[in-house]
């Protein structure tokens, strides 16, 4: 069967894409990756994933947002910025934004503050939000469901998470977004054995690329760089560890990120 999956966030604004981002588009294109959302996480690849989706004719979407790691950057001209980007009917969700206490590369006040101004864009918007988080569970939830009654859709994307969090997250009625993380033996064995949990109608796949590499993938690539081609290997693990056919699984992720992103139908 030939796929038109899509990959819900790929950083191809990312510069190790400069030399050969069009033939990156190819290979996914081979490989039944119909549509790609192009993740922003700064002013500058905001304003660089925009400007690839608006080019691309219906194959790439974009976010606008400031991740956690930029929050001390964000300004009021990122605001304005982000606000003026989700004008375009190619610019399709908020973020990627939320919490990321593993690393701190902004301080936490600064990571709360640019949070909360993101999901006030979100609601105002009505626009759907691509969330971030990383050992910062409960600051999270703290900030998200004060907003959550008045935000469309949400998901919570790269989810690495164990399965006391992936239940709340599911109760709380957000997305969940499955990346390469699912096929690492070493660090992601917990999500292979909870990813059943996901409802249905909530499940979305990713690669995140470049980072992420599937580790399943035979033969191994040349380099680590991951790609959107390879969002087929992440279906195959995600449907094996969920006990479904590959054909359900893409079927199932590939409607809800049309609806989710609100994208039209595809040509």
């Amino acid at each position: 069967m030939s796929y038109s999956l899509i990959d819900i966030g790929a950083n191809l604004a990312h510069d190790s894409f400069d030399d050969d981002r069009d033939a990156v588009l190819e290979r996914a294109a081979a490989a039944g990756v119909a549509r790609i959302i192009v993740t922003g996480s700064s002013d500058d690849s905001n304003t660089r994933a925009a400007a690839l989706a608006e080019t691309s004719n219906g194959v790439l979407f974009s976010t606008a947002g400031v991740h956690p790691h930029h929050a001390s950057d964000y300004t009021d001209e990122s605001d304005a910025l982000i606000r003026s980007l989700l004008t375009k009917d190619v610019v399709v969700a908020v973020g990627e934004c939320g919490l990321d206490y593993f690393r701190n590369f902004s301080p936490r006040a600064a990571q709360l503050e640019a949070f909360r101004r993101q999901l006030q864009i979100a609601k105002e918007t009505e626009l759907p939000v691509f969330l971030h988080q990383r050992d910062a569970h409960d600051d999270f939830i703290d900030v998200l469901e004060h907003f959550l009654p008045e935000l469309s859709r949400a998901v919570a994307h790269c989810f690495t998470g164990e399965h006391e969090s992936l239940r709340e997250y599911v109760e709380l009625g957000l997305y969940i977004g499955i990346t390469g993380w699912i096929c690492d033996e070493r660090r992601g064995k917990h999500l292979h054995d909870i990813v059943s949990i996901v409802p249905d109608d909530k499940l979305l796949i990713e690669t995140d690329a470049p980072y992420l590499l599937p580790r399943t993938i035979k033969p191994r690539p040349k380099t680590r760089r991951n790609e959107p081609a390879y969002l087929p290997e992440v279906l195959r693990v995600v449907a094996e560890a969920r006990g479904q056919s590959v054909d359900h699984v893409a079927q199932i992720t590939t409607e809800n990120a049309a609806r989710f992103f609100g994208l039209p139908p595809s040509e």
